[in-house]
């Protein structure tokens, strides 16, 4: 699954924290989507926070796999010039990946991120 490059992840805590303090969010029961601005940058980035709530570790990857590949599937519609950063709720960890997709892309559109 190595088709989101490294430059394309946000992985830095402080990173994570400009997007939380300066971006703006957007939530259903699934999922809470932060978005910033980047002006300039010419993709995307997708930061993942999903806690040790949501399950154990294999868990956790699973959840983390889904949204990546949800990410990846609609790349060519979501706007470049941001960072996205994911936070997973609960209800996620036994949801299947076309329930993550359907929950996901609810908070992508309602964020207006798509072309």
């Amino acid at each position: 699954m190595g088709h989101m490059k490294k430059k394309y992840r946000i992985k830095k805590n402080d990173e994570f924290q400009e997007v939380f303090q300066r971006g703006t969010s957007v939530a259903n029961r699934q999922f809470v989507l932060y978005v910033l601005d980047q002006p300039g940058q010419c993709y995307f980035r997708i930061g993942l926070s999903v806690s040790k709530k949501i399950g154990k570790a294999v868990v956790r990857n699973r959840v983390k796999r889904y949204i990546r590949q949800v990410f990846h599937e609609e790349r060519d519609r979501i706007e470049a010039g941001k960072d996205y950063v994911i936070i997973a709720r609960m209800p996620v960890a036994t949801m299947g990946y076309e329930e993550v997709k359907k929950s996901l892309l609810h908070v992508l559109r309602r964020a207006n991120v798509f072309h």
